[in-house]
């Protein structure tokens, strides 16, 4: 069994990758050279290939060239990074709207991949792209992989909702010969799944755990509960979910190991990911031109929280250029000590259908009022805030034995102060939070839109 990632690696996967024509072996190898290259190195390349997808997308799109017309601009235009803000941001639902003119010429809609995006904020939409831009950003995902301690061929045990569905012996086979994974189903998440997943871990001995932040933590609990101390990865990759510090905590105390943030979308695929020293998250500069835009337009300065907006740079069948993630987020200037030309961004703030809104039209991160809620007061394990009016608020509520009288009131009373005043809060004690249909958890919702 020792031997057998050795076996995957450096023979099974090559063969098979030369077999189909994947370029993934090769790149990913590669970007294990480029990752140390110099910041200056890096985005000399990232705006080379920016400013060749502005080109193809002008040339071979419609959509693009009406939107470049309304703006007056072409892409000779674009010289630095200020001309790029003279280009409209493009929103979930303009791609909606208008797939068919972003697909560009050239390409078949029924020949490509298509991913579609969960839809938990009210707005899906269907990505296309190649197989080999899709392996290119697998090539990645499995570099960041790394950083947490994991090595290709090694097995993995994922805490996913919705897990593929095994289709007979030969494709069993496939998956334990080139990417043996073994799932815990959170659209199935009891006592028992759990016993059944380390039952399966004592087995398999995964070296990677990785799942949705919430989930994973709901894994940890569970498992301190039931004495399980034997799910022991050398890392964990948790990701498609804001990570609180809580939970963070709980799971390196109940596995043993480091938690590895990671952030990205649909969409674009990964967007950056922590490395080793924990000091923010690196951003995909070879992937993706990324920006972080203030409500005025301009660009945030380090440590001011802006709108994600991110452009793919190697989806050349449906390019998304200037792209609103719809996430809010803080970039920064510090430089990383791993020794990565990559540059960080601090944090992930939350998504924009996050933010509640409070009397006065401000707007209140949800997934950081929960945070600092947890933290200050005894009795909460979970916690669920759903904004129904501007100042009405339904509280969902996993109470531990400590809640009391006075939990419910200190609640009470921050919520309030944090909305603005007095409010109508309806709070609702539960046995566990709901799942959207992609087995995530969405901590903060709301339902009013911002002044």
């Amino acid at each position: 069994m020792r031997l057998m990632p050795h076996v995957r690696r450096e023979l099974i996967e090559p063969v098979h990758a030369l077999k189909i024509g994947s370029p993934l072996v090769g790149y990913w190898k590669a970007l294990e050279k480029t990752q140390f290259l110099p910041e200056e190195v890096l985005r000399q390349r990232q705006w080379g290939r920016l400013l060749s997808i502005i080109a193809h997308a002008f040339r071979n799109t419609a959509f693009y060239r009406q939107t470049f017309e309304r703006s007056g601009v072409v892409p000779g235009d674009i010289r630095c990074p200020e001309d790029l803000l003279r280009l409209p941001l493009l929103t979930k639902q303009a791609v909606r709207r208008n797939v068919d003119g972003i697909v560009a010429r050239g390409f078949d809609k029924e020949g490509l991949l298509r991913a579609t995006t969960g839809g938990s904020t009210g707005t899906s939409l269907m990505i296309y792209k190649t197989e080999e831009c899709s392996e290119l950003k697998n090539a990645c995902a499995r570099r960041s992989d790394r950083w947490a301690g994991w090595e290709a061929g090694e097995p993995i045990g994922a805490v996913w909702g919705n897990p593929p569905e095994r289709r007979g012996l030969k494709d069993y086979l496939k998956r334990w010969l080139l990417n043996p994974v073994i799932f815990l189903d959170t659209m199935h998440f009891d006592a028992a799944a759990v016993e059944q997943f380390a039952r399966q871990w004592r087995v398999v001995r995964p070296t990677l755990l990785y799942g949705h932040a919430h989930s994973l933590y709901l894994l940890a609990r569970c498992a301190r509960d039931r004495g399980i101390d034997d799910i022991r990865p050398r890392g964990i990759v948790s990701t498609s979910m804001m990570l609180l510090p809580q939970e963070r905590a709980l799971m390196e105390e109940v596995f043993g190991v480091r938690v590895f943030d990671r952030y990205g979308c649909e969409e674009v695929s990964l967007i950056a990911s922590e490395c080793e020293e924990h000091a923010g998250l690196h951003l995909n500069i070879e992937h993706l031109y990324i920006e972080f835009i203030r409500p005025d337009g301009l660009p945030a300065a380090p440590g001011e929280e802006g709108r994600i907006v991110a452009t793919d740079l190697l989806n050349y069948a449906m390019p998304l250029i200037r792209y609103v993630v719809d996430d809010i987020g803080v970039p920064t200037d510090r430089v990383c000590p791993c020794g990565r030309g990559l540059p960080l961004m601090e944090r992930v703030v939350g998504r924009v259908a996050d933010f509640l809104v409070s009397k006065d039209g401000g707007l209140v991160a949800g997934i950081s009022l929960i945070e600092r809620t947890l933290g200050a007061i005894p009795g909460i394990e979970q916690l669920q805030l759903i904004q129904r009016g501007i100042d009405e608020l339904q509280v969902n509520l996993v109470p531990d034995d400590h809640f009391t009288d006075t939990s419910r009131k200190r609640l009470l009373d921050e919520l309030s102060r944090a909305l603005g005043g007095p409010a109508h809060i309806e709070l609702r004690p539960v046995e566990r939070l709901e799942q959207d249909r992609s087995g995530k958890y969405r901590f903060s919702i709301s339902h009013v839109e911002p002044r």
